[in-house]
């Protein structure tokens, strides 16, 4: 266990593992069952697998549950000078699903996950994806970027101040810009491991950099808007209601464009309605995947 990381965090650090991929080394929990079917669990940013800590609980023990920290976040390592591509998140989703022996998943993305989970499935359209993707789940995420409403702090760390600012963000600038992407209170442990995740191996000093996803989004959105038009599968677009950064307008747009989409609300919820309410989000969740 990790001196410096706090209890609770330092405990989810000692039940995992790490995979090394092109010498960086990739935090991940698998939990239940080892069969080749799993439910995979992709974070958003700035933040870590850790925000799915109350949720996997609930969502039934005979299920296998993948969930990791993409690299530049949580307790994945941090490089300096990285491009912290999409793509390459991508690739370590693919090597470590291979890994692990899973052939098949149910995705649940969240915020930048679900860019991820846009980069899976444009691959999966051409036939390069190795593993078979059997349904999605996507919770307040800007796929379409044209329409989200950045906070002050991802404005800045888009501009030229952003080494800078990414140096001097304080704790109480960092809850406080969480809180108010919240539509329902969460404890102050909970804001407090999203800290100490973002902290850990220097994570903050990364923010302008791991932050670059945003851009991939405006670039790639050739690639990755089209396929979604074409979808096959199973798909639940899940939405805090109340989110001011991936606005509802962002859950309508992909329901009216993804061919086989059901959109479900959490009329109480803001941006992390997993760990707002978690219970109320199982409940969602069990019943599409069942």
């Amino acid at each position: 266990m990790s001196k410096s990381l706090p209890t609770a965090l330092a405990q989810w650090q000692a039940q995992g593992s790490y995979a090394t991929f092109v010498g960086y080394n990739v935090f991940y929990r698998d939990f239940g069952t080892k069969h080749s079917d799993a439910i995979l669990l992709l974070h958003g940013f700035p933040s870590s697998s850790y925000d799915w800590h109350a949720l996997i609980p609930l969502l039934g023990d005979e299920k296998r549950i993948v969930c990791l920290d993409f690299l530049g976040f949580g307790l994945s390592d941090k490089p300096d000078q990285h491009s912290y591509s999409l793509m390459e998140q991508a690739d370590i989703v693919e090597l470590l699903l291979k890994q692990l022996g899973i052939k098949r998943v149910k995705i649940i993305a969240h915020d930048m996950g679900t860019s991820v989970t846009c980069e899976l499935l444009a691959r999966r359209e051409r036939k390069l994806l190795g593993f078979n993707v059997q349904s999605v789940l996507l919770m307040n995420g800007s796929v379409y970027i044209d329409l989200a409403q950045l906070t002050p702090s991802q404005k800045l760390l888009r501009s030229p101040f952003a080494e800078f600012f990414a140096k001097i963000s304080l704790k109480p600038i960092f809850m406080l810009q969480l809180q108010k992407i919240l539509a329902k209170k969460i404890s102050k442990q909970e804001l407090e491991m999203m800290w100490a995740s973002l902290v850990y191996k220097q994570g903050k000093e990364r923010l302008a950099q791991t932050i670059s996803y945003i851009d991939e989004r405006y670039r790639f959105a050739h690639r990755w808007l089209p396929p979604l038009t074409r979808l096959d599968i199973p798909v639940l677009i899940l939405w805090g209601q109340k989110d001011p950064v991936a606005v509802a307008a962002i859950a309508e747009k992909l329901a009216s464009q993804i061919p086989t989409a059901k959109l479900q609300w959490l009329p109480h919820l803001g941006h992390y309605p997993q760990l707002e309410d978690p219970i109320a989000v199982a409940d969602v969740i069990n019943l599409f995947l069942a």
